[in-house]
């Protein structure tokens, strides 16, 4: 099989990019439905984030243990038992989660009608995260594009930022060395294709005074399996030289085996900061990517939310990565 054809904007032109962009635009009230309808289906399956913790609303009654302050003792429900129960508050003190997607050149990728782009699902996971975070009770914001916010039509918000993105200039592939408020957390969508250096300058960057993250690896089924047979020509999509195969197939098993050590590297850059890193598949439903982060960004919130906030704490061990076969 040959690949290639003539193109009349080349990649990374300002031609390219604006096409590219208005491509966005134009799909963005379709990606606000999906995104809706992805994150509406992961809060109605699972709990909210709720913690104890101090604040004024009543959650639960739990039975009074050892160490257990008189002062919190309920005695009007403990009458009604042999046993003495407090009464739990729920924690309200919301905490803000910054979120960023790469809308760089390399996310530009679908290889069937039958999948989506890379760009766009990461768009869609990004709103929709968006949207379950706000109705949990944080403080949403995206990197380089939109201020702590928990106001209703997150989402919204957001995808009318991203249609006011400049369009002359390609977009980075990585954050660009943000200073982010201590105790916040970040949230990465993209396909974590560039050096590790980079990623592992970003990631150290962005992880400073106890921020902690999750990176969620958005990638084609075709990057993985690398399905073509005979002679192929693959073109870079960030002004990369092209490479002609004459049989792609004998490279299928050293390419996946860099591909996976890649990945490994990813996982362990992520790790060394107490950051989680999950893959996720085109061609697999979103709703699955979102509910494995959903409960990734549940057990760091019990970090929060229990005052586990010193420095050794935030270094804590490495969360294993979640491949595409242990979604829920």
């Amino acid at each position: 099989m040959t690949t290639g054809k003539a193109k009349a904007d080349a990649p990374g032109s300002v031609r390219h990019l604006q096409s590219e962009a208005m491509s966005l635009v134009s799909r963005l009230p379709e990606l606000m439905v999906e995104a809706r309808h992805v994150a509406s289906t992961v809060a109605y399956g699972v709990h909210g984030r709720r913690r104890v913790g101090p604040g004024e609303t009543f959650w639960q009654f739990r039975q009074m243990q050892p160490g257990d302050a008189r002062q919190q003792i309920d005695w009007r429900r403990s009458a009604a038992s042999d046993r003495l129960y407090i009464r739990e508050k729920e924690w309200e003190a919301a905490h803000t989660v910054w979120l960023w997607a790469d809308l760089s050149p390399s996310m530009l990728f679908a290889s069937s009608p039958r999948v989506a782009m890379k760009r766009d699902r990461a768009v869609v996971l990004m709103l929709a995260a968006a949207e379950l975070l706000c109705e949990g009770g944080e403080r949403v914001a995206v990197i380089d594009l939109m201020p702590p916010s928990s106001r209703r039509g997150i989402a919204r918000a957001i995808a009318e930022r991203l249609a006011s993105i400049e369009t002359s200039t390609a977009q980075p592939s990585l954050p660009q060395g943000r200073r982010l408020a201590r105790f916040s957390e970040v949230i990465l969508f993209s396909d974590f294709l560039e050096p590790a250096e980079r990623l592992r300058a970003a990631v150290g960057g962005l992880s400073q005074g106890g921020i902690r993250g999750h990176l969620l690896e958005v990638s084609d089924p075709a990057e993985e399996t690398l399905p073509y047979e005979g002679r192929v020509l693959f073109e870079g999509m960030e002004a990369e030289e092209g490479m002609l195969a004459s049989r792609v197939e004998s490279l299928r098993t050293s390419y996946q085996q860099r591909l996976a050590a890649h990945r490994a590297e990813t996982s362990l850059i992520a790790g060394r900061h107490g950051w989680s890193h999950l893959t996720h598949r085109t061609d697999r439903p979103a709703v699955q990517a979102l509910l494995a982060l959903h409960t990734q960004v549940g057990r760091s919130a019990t970090h929060y939310r229990h005052g586990n906030r010193s420095s050794a704490a935030m270094k804590g061990p490495a969360l294993a990565p979640i491949g595409p076969e242990e979604l829920p």
